[in-house]
């Protein structure tokens, strides 16, 4: 994964941490885009992702113009 500024190729924040990243990465989840079809409680479910990596994952989310499932 290259890093560029904030932001990781798949759209993912940095800010998140490595433990959020093999998580989501671990659940299938590879682009920022796919988080859309789930809800935020379903991603806190996952071990290593917590409510810091959430609020970024929302804001990025929000970036693009999308939001997490309702």
């Amino acid at each position: 994964m290259k890093q560029e500024g904030k932001i990781l190729e798949t759209g993912f924040p940095r800010g998140i941490g490595k433990p959020a990243t093999r998580a989501l990465d671990a659940a299938g989840y590879t682009e920022l885009k796919e988080l859309a079809t789930i809800r935020e409680k379903e991603l806190l479910k996952l071990h290593g992702v917590g409510p810091k990596a959430v609020g970024l994952l929302r804001l990025a989310l929000e970036e693009k113009g999308l939001s997490f499932k309702s």
